[in-house]
């Protein structure tokens, strides 16, 4: 496929109006220089290239309503969208759209594609959607998934629906309910988990989050929906954000997460992936909150992918 290369033929300058006041820099100029890698932004700005009311700043600058922001000339790669998104990712970009207004979108992430490019990860959800909607100026996470899994995902659309819906998450106001498998058979039929997580790294410098008394406050209410001969459908319901939370708390309960490489047990996740299950049975199944600008309550639901609907039953007729 071949790649034709055009330059933007002279400085720009471009003030800052309140759509993106707030907005970290390096972002703003990744949706302005779409095409342009990461690392040469980074390096424009570095550099100094890159200018804000005349200063160097850093690329974690948060923009202000009125600054005046130099761009400079730079290769702007041109391909096609095939060549950026992953035929799959695409697919579900387009036809995952629960809800869409003016303000915020929200989508059924699917398994597998972690929700920004990063750490290896050449792109994303967030980058995906900012190739297939190129005249968007503004398409921010307001909240994210782990890469394994699935479910609803919030999208703000305006610098203002991003500010209040993260506010909306700061103060507990949106609640998310998640299904998720746990290996065994889980006794009980509902109880509240409040360890506190603490985040480390691991051999290979992944992230690995443990239970600590110098860790973060996080709680989560489990509620088991099902039982099966070697599984417990539960309803996980997080009052906390942090992040891996859900599976460290269900790991605590002695029943970690089917598919769960990294909190979970090999044997178990061997068993399941004999039978074809390849992935960890994680999914945002519902945000319930208040519109911020109008109100109205909003109760939007992702179905469980077809793979988990198939494990269930599969399971319910051992």
């Amino acid at each position: 496929m071949s790649i034709e290369e055009s330059a933007l033929p002279k400085v720009v300058y471009v003030e800052i109006t309140e759509d993106n006041s707030d907005q970290r820099l390096d972002n703003f100029l990744i949706t302005r220089l779409k095409g342009v890698p990461k690392s040469h932004i980074y390096r424009i700005v570095r550099k100094g290239e890159v200018r804000v009311n005349k200063g160097r700043v850093d690329v974690k600058y948060r923009l202000v309503a009125g600054d005046i922001v130099r761009v400079p000339p730079v290769r702007v790669a041109e391909r096609s969208e095939e060549s950026y998104i992953p035929q799959g990712l695409q697919a579900a970009l387009q036809q995952g759209i629960l809800f869409e207004d003016e303000g915020f979108l929200i989508i059924n992430k699917p398994a597998g594609f972690a929700v920004h490019g990063g750490s290896g990860v050449s792109s994303g959800i967030i980058e995906g959607l900012r190739l297939l909607r190129p005249d968007a100026h503004f398409l921010e996470l307001v909240h994210r998934l782990d890469k394994d899994t699935s479910g609803c995902l919030l999208i703000a659309k305006k610098r203002s629906a991003l500010r209040l819906l993260q506010e909306l998450f700061r103060n507990s106001q949106i609640q998310k309910t998640y299904q998720a498998l746990l290996s065994g058979q889980w006794a009980r039929k509902k109880l509240v988990v409040t360890a506190p997580l603490l985040k480390n790294a691991g051999k290979g410098g992944e992230r690995i989050v443990v239970i600590s008394p110098s860790g973060k406050a996080a709680e989560t209410l489990f509620r088991r929906l099902q039982l099966f001969p070697d599984a417990t459908l539960v309803e996980a319901s997080p009052k906390t954000g942090r992040t891996h939370q859900i599976r460290v708390h269900a790991a605590s309960l002695g029943h970690p997460i089917v598919g769960d490489e990294r909190y979970g047990l090999d044997e178990v996740n061997r068993a399941f992936k004999s039978k074809g299950y390849k992935r960890m049975f994680l999914h945002a199944q519902t945000l319930r909150f208040q519109h911020p600008v109008t109100g109205a309550p909003m109760i939007i639901s992702a179905p469980l992918p077809a793979q988990l609907e198939t494990l269930l039953k599969h399971e319910a007729q051992v």
